[in-house]
């Protein structure tokens, strides 16, 4: 505690400098507050008088709680067993203002915890320790209220988790993560990420803090930053719940977990990393209910849209795909694969890892440790009698040496490469050692994607024009600016006051015609490649961009961050 409590203490004679010293050490020898220090050594009884000296060191006056009528709904804003462990009441609300009757408002990792549980900024006040026990037995309803009762009244919906650790842990950790508390706080950022529609959650250690973001429509988002002695029970807690090693903090783990959240049922990936602070955790959010698996859905518009379904029904050959990192690729192929997938069609897959579980098609997760390569699940495949193969990435030339063969003997095979344009995928398969004559004849369809943040329709404004040039930005042609209106979202709760709410595709579509294998066997360069794509009428991601931009779907920022010029 404080030098000033100390000396306030002293200066109004309500302990002596004996007591102090009996006090201080009390708190060493026993690792407890120096509040709880002061009434267990026997140097204070009365805590009113101690609650109206804490009031004036934070210059605050005391509350008389038990002279005041609280409000049922007010307090249950507050969970019990948090008001039961910490000694903590709601007593009012106004906005997003909620104050709090505590024994020990310096108590931040208390305060910081019932800030992130609750969503609203903690105004503390003082008051006995003793009327707030009183007031906690008579405020709610019943003590013996059910963990997941409690989580109902946080998250308005019930979370399980579907498979639960084993029974076989050491007791002190199973004792120290099993605290309701920090069960409620992981189960409240696990169901939060999901109703927010984060594909991932991110909690990180600092020096001083731990902080948790939630990447929604492909950014990243602060939401809360947490007590760094929270760290060991939350992490502990992921661990147990996706069957991780709690004791190895030295080395990655990577694990699983299945919840449900009211009728929908999430997969979620997790992935540990030692830091210099300690361990950061990053799960991936796999909601399989918010899966599109429908062509016709992704909006890829015509022609390209007709293309792609012609390849997807051809007997054999290579479709690609390609974009960076959470451009929907994967998106992409499993509606391709959804569209084939019947029960006279043999559909195998190799991936790393399988992301989402298809009824009818045999996936399979790549292990590098094992020796279970892509290349090599793809040799594989070939003896399963498949008739489509998607392979997840193809990374080397090796796998793409497979896959090509695969597509010249008679197997539709699908897959991804990480490339900028469609244009620059066939110079890349050629630079991995591909020989040309064998992607000329191997590859059917190329698609590059990208994915843009869609203006939220519920605070949609248009852009005033004098406030950017759209022009002079995006070198447009005098007929393109022309009677361009931009639009930007203001920010709101239903956008998490982001003004941008879901994302759309950015679809650019090759088809291999002859012309363009012609070109290919002659080691067209990458312009020539793209001004015969252009005039056969091959419409660019800029040019897709551009179009959401002048529907109003976008933003002129959106659209500089996802497409070249």
């Amino acid at each position: 505690m404080a030098r000033r409590l100390n000396e306030l203490l002293i200066e109004h004679t309500i302990i002596t400098k004996e007591q102090l010293l009996e006090t201080l050490k009390y708190q060493k020898t026993n690792a407890c507050s120096f509040n709880d220090a002061l009434f267990a050594s026997g140097s204070l009884a009365d805590d009113e008088l101690y609650a109206t000296f804490l009031a004036k060191q934070i210059e605050s006056g005391a509350l008389p709680i038990s002279e005041l009528e609280l409000e049922e709904t007010i307090v249950e804003i507050v969970p019990m067993d948090i008001a039961q462990k910490y000694k903590i009441v709601a007593v009012s609300k106004f906005n997003k203002m909620l104050l709090v009757a505590i024994s020990d408002p310096k108590n931040l990792f208390v305060l910081d915890a019932v800030k992130f549980l609750t969503g609203c900024n903690i105004k503390p006040a003082v008051a006995p320790e003793a009327e707030i026990v009183e007031c906690i037995k008579t405020s709610y309803q019943t003590e013996e209220e059910s963990v997941d009762e409690l989580l109902e009244d946080i998250k308005g919906e019930e979370l399980e988790v579907l498979e639960r650790e084993e029974d076989d842990e050491p007791d002190d950790i199973n004792l120290a993560v099993a605290d309701a508390p920090v069960v409620k706080l992981v189960n409240h950022i696990l169901s939060e990420a999901v109703r927010k529609d984060a594909s991932d959650i991110h909690i990180e250690t600092y020096q001083k803090i731990l902080r948790v973001r939630y990447r929604i429509d492909g950014k990243l988002v602060e939401i809360s930053n947490l007590p760094y002695r929270l760290r060991p029970s939350i992490i502990s807690r992921i661990k147990i719940m996706s069957d991780l090693d709690i004791s190895e903090k030295r080395l990655p783990q990577d694990g699983r977990l299945k919840i449900k959240l009211g009728l929908a049922t999430v997969d979620i990936r997790v992935s540990t990393l030692p830091t210099i602070y300690g361990e950061k955790v990053v799960m991936r959010i796999l909601d399989s209910s918010n899966l599109v698996l429908d062509l016709e859905k992704l909006g890829i518009p015509k022609p390209g849209g007709d293309y792609l379904r012609d390849a997807l029904t051809a007997p054999f050959g290579m479709i690609l795909v390609t974009g960076p990192t959470g451009s929907g690729k994967t998106t992409t192929l499993y509606s391709g694969l959804c569209l084939l997938n019947k029960p006279d069609v043999n559909i195998m897959t190799v991936e790393d890892p399988v992301e989402y579980n298809i009824d009818g098609i045999n996936q399979v997760n790549v292990n590098s440790n094992i020796g279970l390569t892509f290349a090599e699940t793809l040799r594989s495949f070939l003896r399963q009698d498949p008739d489509i193969v998607m392979v997840g990435e193809i990374r080397d030339i090796e796998t793409a040496e497979i896959a090509i063969k695969a597509a010249l003997t008679g197997h539709l095979v699908l897959s991804t490469l990480h490339t900028n344009n469609s244009v620059a995928t066939i110079d890349r398969l050629i630079d991995m050692g591909a020989e040309p004559f064998l992607v000329a004849s191997s590859v059917r369809i190329i698609v590059a994607q990208r994915l843009v943040r869609k203006i939220c329709t519920k605070c949609k404004e248009p852009l005033k024009q004098d406030t950017i040039n759209p022009q002079q930005i995006l070198h447009l042609t005098d007929e393109e600016a022309a009677g361009l209106q931009l639009y930007k979202g203001h920010g709101c709760p239903a956008c998490n006051n982001t003004g941008y709410h879901k994302r759309c595709g950015l679809y650019e579509v090759l088809p291999i015609t002859t012309e363009i294998q012609n070109l290919i066997l002659g080691r067209a360069t990458v312009n020539e490649l793209r001004t015969k794509a252009l005039e056969q009428g091959m419409r660019t991601l800029r040019m897709a961009a551009l179009e959401k931009l002048g529907n109003g779907e976008t933003t002129i920022e959106e659209v500089l961050s996802a497409t070249d010029s």
